[in-house]
């Protein structure tokens, strides 16, 4: 387990140093609990993992996409490195209520392309996400040739998507994307914690298996979904992939925030874990 009463005093010291209005904002319990998964499994090997030990990002395995275009979903956030932390053997993305680059609000987005990049396995990522109208956290791949193709051509796999709102911080999705066509087309399901369990009481653990013959989905190792990928229409998924992990704030999919969401919220990840088979 990770140490807890350090990351609390590193958030308070965060927020220390705003104005007083924000030194009055509730800070975040971060729970000690939650679901985990092993570090290795029978027939595999890990090729990769962020455990997210020490004070930044390892430059060799990510990297900031920063600005406030909208990013096809008319979100209402400007990304910018500073609202990444690593701290305490966790990575912090917070999404803050400011104004900047003509924008209302800030967060980050970061991306593994050009560095981490995988062609199958299992994923496992375990995170604490963020709650509220607005807030859309997700931890997602898109294909390495994304630059060249274009999307939906690169093909998309949303390991775990989440648009925040009452009656919805409970809900989290998982979906590919791709071209048929010259069509968008897309496959997806969705899984729900038992009411009043919200994603932001604990962590929980969202993970893939990923083979040549289909992609499934799992919630705390509850498989949920699973498509079959062997049509030759789907062949953007036989492809290597790279990983994004952002929070949102607004766009066409979960809505502008509301008088009802609160800043700051943040999605914590512990480690993201890949294993491929021997």
């Amino acid at each position: 387990m990770k140490k807890i009463l350090p990351f609390i005093l590193f958030l308070s010291a965060l927020s220390g140093c705003k104005n007083d209005r924000e030194m009055n904002k509730k800070e975040p319990k971060i729970p000690s609990g939650g679901y985990s998964t092993p570090e290795n499994y029978s027939g595999m090997s890990l090729v990769w993992r962020d455990e997210f030990e020490g004070h930044t990002l390892n430059p060799s395995d990510w990297k900031h996409e920063t600005g406030g275009s909208g990013w096809g979903n008319n979100e209402l956030e400007y990304y910018q490195e500073k609202n990444t932390a690593v701290h305490d053997g966790y990575l912090i993305i917070t999404a803050e209520k400011e104004n900047v680059g003509g924008k209302n609000y800030t967060s980050s987005r970061i991306i593994t392309q050009g560095k981490k990049e995988f062609q199958y396995g299992r994923v496992d990522i375990r995170a604490l996400l963020p709650k509220g109208q607005g807030i859309w956290p997700a931890l997602w791949m898109l294909g390495a040739n994304a630059t060249t193709v274009g999307w939906p051509a690169c093909g998309e796999i949303d390991i775990m998507e989440m648009i925040g709102g009452d009656g919805k911080d409970n809900t989290v999705h998982g979906t590919a994307h791709w071209d048929n066509g010259g069509s968008h087309a897309s496959f997806g399901g969705k899984l729900s914690l038992a009411h009043p369990k919200i994603f932001a009481d604990e962590f929980h653990v969202f993970s893939i298996v990923w083979t040549p013959a289909a992609i499934t989905w799992y919630l705390d190792d509850v498989q949920y979904e699973v498509i079959d990928t062997t049509p030759s229409n789907l062949s953007e998924l036989q492809n290597k992939f790279y990983f994004i992990f952002n929070v949102a704030v607004g766009g066409n999919w979960p809505g502008n925030p509301d008088a009802t969401t609160t800043f700051p919220q943040r999605m914590i990840v512990d480690y993201i874990r890949i294993f491929q088979n021997n």
